[in-house]
């Protein structure tokens, strides 16, 4: 008798079975199981590790770029405010000055060009204006004597220390105080003045001159005075060699040495250019 149930062994119906693995075909793309392991495995391998080595190029790194950006706004804030007190004052000075002449360059030549067009008597107007700029060229070429308010400066240097060095320096300084004309003992300085350290001495264009160096200028006697008188400049300078020198300020200065011309070796004007300007 059964009373409906059946036990283990007399089941005979078939059980379910697990399917088998799948396999993939030849040629077809892996499982992303895979693809995704292999990138896992390549992000542990770049992620950066905590070791000694990277500290210090991480170290590095940062102590560049703070050089670096450093460096660049200094470069940005230099000018004017990183020079010394008497550079300032020498760089004032010398705008002043060269203002100075630029006005009066600009005044003188408007008052001939005023006169030109007025049609007065431009014929004697013209030659005066070519005249006055032939007696310029001439101061400026050292071709003629020139006379006018300056100073001159005396260096008595008993110890032969003083150099054509100091004597370049003190030229320097008087132009750019605006000296117009200057001389150095006899001799009449120009464009093309150089200085040497000869076996005698010191020579300027070829010809020694001997203590006291005795330098004559023309032009503002007063700020020419005080270029010399400058921290750092000539009077200092002359001071440090254990040599001595006096400006003395004057009303009327003659500069009487005069330069001789040379004929041009290679340079030649060019043709249907002479008298203008570029």
């Amino acid at each position: 008798m059964t009373d409906g149930t059946t036990d283990d062994v007399g089941d005979a119906r078939p059980r379910p079975t697990a399917p088998p693995p799948a396999t993939t075909p030849p040629g077809t793309t892996p499982p992303e199981a895979p693809r995704r392991g292999s990138w896992s495995t390549m992000f542990r391998m770049a992620r950066p590790r905590a070791t000694r080595a990277n500290f210090f190029a991480a170290a590095l790194a940062l102590v560049l770029g703070f050089a670096i950006a450093t460096q660049v706004q200094q470069t940005q804030q230099q000018g004017l405010e990183q020079l010394r007190e008497d550079e300032l004052v020498r760089i004032l000075d010398d705008v002043s000055q060269d203002a100075a002449r630029l006005g009066n360059d600009a005044r003188a030549l408007e008052a001939t060009r005023d006169r030109l067009l007025s049609g007065a008597d431009t014929s004697a107007e013209a030659l005066r204006a070519a005249q006055e700029r032939l007696d310029t060229l001439g101061i400026l070429a050292g071709t003629t004597p020139a006379k006018g308010p300056g100073i001159e400066l005396t260096i008595t240097d008993p110890s032969q220390k003083v150099t054509s060095a100091l004597l370049l320096d003190a030229l320097q300084e008087l132009r750019d105080a605006g000296a117009e004309a200057v001389q150095i003992g006899d001799v009449r300085v120009v464009a093309s003045t150089y200085f040497t350290d000869g076996p005698g001495g010191i020579e300027v264009d070829g010809q020694r001159v001997d203590s006291p160096y005795v330098i004559r200028a023309i032009g503002d006697s007063a700020t020419m005075a005080s270029a010399m008188d400058i921290p750092g400049g000539v009077n200092e300078s002359v001071r440090r060699l254990g040599a001595v020198s006096s400006v003395e300020q004057r009303d009327t200065v003659d500069i009487t040495a005069l330069h001789t011309l040379e004929q041009p070796q290679y340079a030649r004007p060019v043709p249907g250019q002479t008298g203008q300007g570029n």
